[in-house]
């Protein structure tokens, strides 16, 4: 077996940013996901938008759960604080973390199967309460660490790799956040880097929850005519004493088109996906307009790209809690503890 790891050594005349760091500043280990895995390409617009927005790495926390996108927090950011919980239990950890340390920078990374099935109702309440963070999910419409289950979030007639059609309603995750009142909402391609990297910037920026679906195609286990998230895959096996997964590797598919048209997206099986950028003067801070542009859209087969909506006014958690100033971590016994007069006045006003 092989082991491959980034030597610590680089060119001394990389570009920097305006702290002074470079981009292996931003990196984290080497990725074992697929071969041109559509997560590994949302790993590199992670680390291209911190980069930019000159982030300390020792200032975020990023959170995930299970699944291969939860694999992808180890391959950015490696000095920065890190936590990978349950299978969809990511939003409570991350909740419980910003509550406690408001300082921070919170990144939480999910896939379709943590954060639209066991996880959802996780999802929807830290999304409905305005947690300041960027909920980021990797929707490549399987599970694919148990090879290639339909996820909650795949297309109704899509076939699986062994010729099952999904007869189940797709969950919308974007639908979703905006109707739970998410203040930020964006989906994109991972393919696409020119719109992926300042969605996740202005994410970042945005004061409350900030939801961002990015399409991301699984080069393994949704290949195959009928599937719509999907690359190629290979995979053989011996019948007699075992059974061998062998993935060939694929080149990331990448788009570039303008706001307010359609490209189709051929991927390696020959299956379409029709992505649909919005256009230069979309309202994005109509959230029934939002909406209806998404369902109008679906029903013509197409994916709609870009900023959704987004609240410039928005409040987070702890403005709605009125929490101090100070991250609740930082409390010593003197605030937590300000003695019986207080205790008093505060039981008096409740009666």
């Amino acid at each position: 077996m092989t082991y491959v790891v980034k030597p610590k050594f680089h060119h001394p005349e990389l570009p920097k940013n305006d702290l002074g760091y470079t981009h292996r500043d931003y990196e984290g280990k080497i990725s074992t996901l697929c071969a041109g895995c559509g997560h590994d390409s949302i790993t590199g617009a992670i680390i291209e938008a911190c980069f930019k927005l000159a982030i300390e790495p020792h200032r975020v926390a990023k959170i995930s759960g299970i699944g291969c996108s939860s694999k992808t927090p180890d391959y950015f950011l490696g000095n920065s604080h890190g936590f990978n919980s349950v299978h969809g239990r990511m939003p409570s950890v991350l909740t419980g973390a910003n509550l406690a340390n408001r300082d921070l920078i919170y990144l939480g990374v999910s896939g379709d199967g943590d954060s639209a099935s066991i996880g959802f109702g996780q999802f929807a309440h830290s999304i409905r309460r305005g947690v300041n963070m960027t909920y980021i999910v990797e929707n490549n419409g399987v599970y694919g660490l148990t090879k290639g289950q339909f996820s909650a979030t795949a297309d109704r007639g899509s076939k699986s790799k062994r010729g099952v059609t999904n007869t189940d309603s797709a969950i919308d995750l974007v639908g979703i956040a905006l109707q739970l009142g998410a203040s930020f909402v964006a989906r994109s391609f991972s393919g696409d880097k020119t719109q992926l990297v300042p969605i996740i910037e202005a994410a970042i920026k945005h004061n409350g929850a900030s939801f961002i679906d990015v399409i991301s195609p699984c080069v393994a286990f949704n290949n195959h005519t009928g599937s719509t998230k999907s690359f190629d895959y290979v995979r053989e096996h011996n019948e007699a004493v075992n059974r061998l997964d062998v993935i060939t590797g694929r080149a990331p598919i990448t788009v570039d088109y303008a706001p307010g048209t359609v490209q189709v997206v051929e991927q390696h099986d020959g299956t379409k996906l029709a992505l649909r950028k919005v256009d230069a003067d979309y309202d994005v801070h109509d959230r029934l307009a939002a909406m209806a542009f998404l369902q109008k859209h679906a029903a013509k087969g197409q994916v709609v790209t870009g900023l959704l909506y987004v609240d410039a006014d928005a409040e987070d958690l702890h403005a709605h809690l009125n929490t101090v100033a100070a991250p609740l971590n930082t409390l010593g016994e003197k605030e937590l503890c300000p003695g019986t007069a207080a205790l008093e006045k505060i039981n008096a006003a409740l009666r």
